[in-house]
């Protein structure tokens, strides 16, 4: 059994290990550009709702409608719709670098949603105190929003991570690179079914780490669950420190 392990690898450990770098590395960029896009627009949804701290009802459709329609094109279509974008920003449509493009235009409107729920948790309370002691729109955002809602903000971190590891695999079926196109050109193509399992089984191994990462970085962040069985929650008072020197 070991040396068959040992063949294998010695005939397809380097394609594998390319294949989990190339992954890594779109999921790794994609992700960036997309929360830089993705971020300020669920901050922009939050403000701006019907019950936004700076409602502005033309702004929050807009900006809805557009959240809507990201999340509405399944990814393949986009990616072969954005083609000619993709061309012009990166000059080519294949491999890593043709694959992050569309990724970051699939994603960030996904964060960009997921970014808006985790906000619409924090307590209206807390946000109206803040108001009442002069903090300003930004203030607001930077010391009550984002802190109050970091453990959720996590936790959809790692939800966006997975989602788009799992682009990035179809990605693959149209030459992206990675774990997708590995399993593709020797699974599919070729019939070399344990090389296709094997992708899946790093797939897999890489959705477990993310997932186990961003839970605990979530559980020592959330201030709740080390707090004992009836004791006082945090409130509008616990605002105090952070607008100590607002004017």
């Amino acid at each position: 059994m070991f040396e068959s392990i040992a063949a294998f690898w010695a005939e397809y450990g380097n394609v594998l290990t390319d294949g989990v770098w190339d992954t890594l590395v779109m999921v790794v960029i994609s992700t960036a550009f997309a929360y830089l896009i993705g971020l300020p627009l669920g901050v922009a949804l939050i403000l701006t709702q019907p019950h936004g701290i700076r409602p502005h009802r033309g702004v929050y459709r807009v900006l809805d409608w557009i959240v809507n329609i990201g999340r509405s094109v399944p990814f393949i279509i986009l990616m072969v719709a954005i083609m000619p974008f993709t061309r012009m920003v990166v000059g080519t449509t294949i491999g890593v670098k043709g694959a992050i493009v569309p990724l970051v235009v699939s994603a960030a409107p996904f964060i960009a949603r997921m970014v808006e729920t985790s906000l619409n948790e924090v307590d209206a309370g807390v946000v109206e105190a803040a108001q009442s002691m002069g903090a300003s729109t930004l203030q607001i955002v930077w010391k009550v929003y984002l802190p109050e809602a970091k453990p959720s903000l996590i936790l959809g971190g790692a939800i966006s991570l997975v989602t788009i590891l799992a682009y990035t695999a179809i990605a693959g079926t149209v030459g992206a690179g990675g774990l997708g196109d590995i399993a593709v050109r020797y699974g599919h193509q070729r019939g070399i079914t344990s090389v296709m399992w094997v992708t899946v089984v790093f797939l897999i191994i890489l959705v477990q780490v993310v997932q186990l990462i961003f839970n605990w970085l979530s559980r020592r962040i959330d201030k709740r669950l080390d707090q004992p069985s009836g004791a006082k929650k945090s409130g509008p008072l616990d605002l105090l420190p952070r607008f100590a020197h607002t004017k």
